[in-house]
């Protein structure tokens, strides 16, 4: 049962968007649940993957203990062993170890009566202590081979959990890492649409400045006009500027969008709305990356591309007021 729900939890509904929480999900439904910050997974996979280590150190200690008991049992049988290598070869001899075997070799009543007595005491007893020990032995021997199943699921359980564990950790590292988001961003992403222009080897093919911008009287690529509406999509509907004139980098060239903070303009984060907001939006850039052909992202001081992750950034904006998107 502990394995089946494990494998629920991973294998569970999908997430919810991730917009603002009282936001419309990408269907246009309202969603009930607010989405699960990543710091809140962490801890929930830690906490399991310790209950499910603890389980299973118990379960292997039961293990040890069924073992000692049919090796104990084993041992007592062992210890029979004599007495009933002399009963079969009594019986072996003379036919059934009893009375009447004890009268054909008797020479007088009473040699017969105490012979007799004590071959029958000795045939029950024995086959009381064979009975009994026989009885502890396969107890055990069926308690070990049910636990030995058990341990064997736990085993998978534990493998589950710490993969758990180990995915939420990469994710969060991912966006960025506790001390960057302030664990102010949500566990998962919505998946984005594949964006256009995509090559047989996995390549992105060059695009011009050829669509209209929906946020300037400019142009972008394809490839841009796909992500901004994919970002809109999925729930980012603050301000957002993508074509700018002059300078060397992407804006000009189409390629660039601006993500604000805010309803309109720009002003940098200053509560735990905007910061996840932020947080967010580069979360779900990042985790679609492949899917959007993310060039590399910058938000709050930092900067990501797909082959270093993030690094720290300096330039003339130090990106706490917006997010930058740029494509490939």
């Amino acid at each position: 049962m502990a394995v089946l729900a494990a494998l629920a939890i991973v294998a569970g509904p999908a997430a919810p968007a991730m917009g603002e929480p009282s936001g419309p999900t990408p269907s246009g439904h309202e969603e009930d649940d607010e989405p699960q910050l990543i710091t809140e997974v962490i801890e929930a996979a830690n906490r399991e993957y310790s209950q499910a280590k603890a389980k299973l150190t118990k379960s292997k200690q039961r293990q040890q203990q069924y073992a000692l008991e049919v090796q104990r049992a084993q041992d007592e049988l062992e210890a029979l062993a004599p007495q009933v290598s002399e009963l079969a070869a009594q019986a072996y001899r003379t036919g059934r170890v009893g009375a009447m075997a004890a009268l054909l070799e008797s020479r007088n009543p009473d040699s017969f009566v105490q012979r007799a007595s004590a071959l029958d005491q000795l045939n029950m007893i024995n086959a009381q202590k064979l009975a009994k020990v026989n009885a502890v032995k396969t107890a055990a021997e069926q308690a070990k081979l049910a636990l030995d199943v058990e341990v064997r699921e736990q085993q998978k359980q534990t493998a589950i959990m710490a993969k758990k564990k180990y995915d939420a950790e990469k994710a969060l590292a991912l966006v960025g890492g506790e001390g960057f988001t302030g664990g102010l961003v949500n566990a998962t992403s919505p998946v984005a649409r594949m964006a256009p222009g995509r090559t047989a080897d996995g390549g992105w093919r060059p695009e011009s400045c050829s669509e209209k911008d929906p946020t300037t009287s400019g142009c972008i690529t394809p490839r841009t006009l796909h992500a901004y509406r994919e970002v809109k999509r999925v729930g980012f509907n603050r301000f957002v500027g993508c074509y700018r004139p002059g300078g060397p980098w992407e804006h000009p060239k189409g390629r660039a969008c601006d993500w604000s903070l805010q309803r309109s303009g720009f002003s940098p984060w200053h509560n735990n709305d905007t910061r996840m907001y932020g947080n967010n939006l580069a979360a779900f850039l990042i985790r679609n990356a492949d899917r959007l052909g993310i060039y590399y992202v910058i938000w709050n001081r930092q900067i990501w591309f797909p082959a270093t992750g993030w690094k720290s950034y300096s330039g003339p904006s130090n990106h706490t007021d917006h997010v930058h998107m740029s494509l490939l």
